[in-house]
């Protein structure tokens, strides 16, 4: 990932609807929601969710989908670790178990559920 690339995603994440609008298609990963669900969810105008999430996918946090008459939108999973990946690359100066209190954190999001 580039540091414009990355710079856009953090912008995007920025305001505090949009971060919210994203860790709530994280929640529902793979599934993904349908637009005027985001909306009703944030208690956020369909109008103004439509910009919010315009903004997630020129990010390439999001991506929509067309379901009949509604749009389905799913968070980008790749770009999730493309942004980690980058945040992490030059970690710990080559002493790989500086880094495993990190991955300890990142590994109980991901197992699964009982």
């Amino acid at each position: 990932m580039e540091s414009n690339d990355a710079i856009a995603v953090f912008s995007a994440l920025s305001q505090p609807t949009r971060l919210a609008v994203f860790r709530l298609l994280m929640e529902h990963e793979p599934a993904g929601l349908p637009a005027g669900d985001i909306a009703g969810a944030m208690a956020v105008p369909q109008n103004t969710m439509s910009s919010h999430l315009a903004i997630l996918s020129r990010a390439g946090l999001i991506a929509a989908e067309r379901n009949g008459r509604s749009i389905l939108y799913r968070a980008e999973l790749d770009r999730v670790r493309e942004i980690a990946s980058f945040l992490v690359q030059d970690c710990c100066g080559g002493k790989p178990a500086l880094c495993e209190p990190l991955v300890a954190e990142l590994t109980p999001c991901c197992r699964p559920t009982d």
